[in-house]
């Protein structure tokens, strides 16, 4: 049965909306930017805060060398896989920045670094990687939610976050990252329609990494860009050099200032690179070529803001020598956590499970136990 042939369609049946249909949001102030937004090496550079950027390339600093150590340890067999963030540390360190202490972050598997640069002891971010438990920190003392492996399923988690904390009246904004990988995934649609229909105070962060493993970006999207995406749901979309610390910081600062105003959510592409393989276990030369590589490497976070800084005379030898020892200082303490035998107990498989045990695990762990009590007394 077609429209015209229901009852009562005839003469009152219209081919088009009525004239006083109109969009429920202008589309127009939604778009992102044709370009990557950037600061550095731009006019725009000239407002960059000193003492800002002194962190910044601190937290760089100490970001780079926290990768190169924790991929020391995955070949030294104190880690069972590392993904690094070679190549998108301003990304990871901008997301930390910009957050209040009573703010949440939400990280995917690849961001522990945005979880030290929050002030998660880096032994602790690295303990679900080694396998030794489930998360390896509190969520609720350190506001960051547990590291995802899952694609995407944290994305939701964020915004049921931070809508409760809205109805409740707490002063409270959920920033949720996530790779371009992860926005084919249903969670992250979801996400996004739940958030811009209740304006949850949520920011979105997708890290165009230009890979999802090894799958580039073109074989899972036809949209212009991902921050396109932002407009289908009711929501700003902004384009920002993922490499650009000052511009990264700039542009989360302003989405969570909107959001923790009001404003809703906010969709932010960060067009960065994956400079190291997808994790220890990949081999990304069968995907793509040492030239595109050796591109990116010009466009190192690290080193842009050190030329930055340093022709502005906001930084000398001196102080990047005194950030690189500060470095390394760190790394040292992170060999020494991860060289220690952890003394771990079979029985925390059952714990924090559910909130009540049920029968079925119940059973599983007094099977566990009599086999542990079994080989003590063997």
């Amino acid at each position: 049965m077609t429209v015209q042939e229901l009852p009562g369609a005839g003469a009152s049946h219209r081919s088009t909306p009525p004239p006083a249909w109109s969009p429920r949001t202008d589309p127009a102030p939604l778009l992102p930017d044709p370009e990557p937004y950037r600061v550095l090496g731009t006019e725009a550079a000239d407002r960059l805060d000193p003492e800002l950027m002194r962190r910044c390339y601190a937290e760089l600093v100490r970001g780079r060398r926290y990768n190169a150590q924790a991929t020391a340890l995955t070949k030294q067999g104190r880690l069972a896989v590392y993904p690094s963030t070679v190549g998108q540390e301003a990304c990871e360190i901008a997301a930390a920045l910009v957050l209040e202490e009573q703010d949440w972050l939400f990280p995917s598997y690849r961001d522990t670094l945005a979880a030290v640069a929050r002030g998660l002891d880096p032994v602790q971010a690295l303990t679900l990687l080694r396998g030794d438990w489930h998360t390896g920190y509190d969520p609720r003392e350190h506001r960051i939610a547990p590291l995802s492996t899952p694609l995407a399923t944290q994305l939701p988690h964020a915004v049921g976050l931070a809508h409760a904390a809205r109805l409740r009246g707490d002063d409270v904004v959920a920033l949720a990252m996530v790779g371009d990988g992860g926005t084919s995934e249903g969670d992250f649609h979801e996400a996004l329609n739940f958030a811009a229909v209740w304006q949850a105070p949520v920011v979105f962060l997708v890290q165009n990494n230009g890979f999802a493993i090894s799958v580039p970006l073109a074989k899972q999207t036809a949209a212009p860009t991902l921050a396109h995406k932002a407009v289908g749901y009711g929501m700003p979309g902004r384009l920002v050099d993922g490499n650009d610390i000052a511009a990264m910081h700039e542009v989360l600062t302003e989405a969570v200032r909107r959001a923790r105003a009001g404003g809703g959510p906010t969709l932010i592409e960060a067009v960065t690179y994956r400079m190291e393989a997808h994790t220890n276990a990949d081999d990304a030369t069968r995907y793509r070529g040492d030239a595109e590589v050796e591109a990116w490497k010009a466009h190192d976070p690290v080193d842009l803001l050190e030329r930055e800084l340093t022709a502005r005379g906001i930084i000398d030898e001196t102080a990047i020598q005194a950030v690189r020892d500060d470095a390394e200082t760190m790394a040292a303490a992170l060999r020494e956590g991860m060289n220690a035998d952890p003394v771990v107990d079979p029985m925390d498989l059952f714990a924090h499970v559910y909130a009540e045990q049920t029968d079925r695990l119940r059973e599983q762990a007094a099977m566990l136990r009599a086999e542990l009590e079994a080989e003590d007394q063997a």
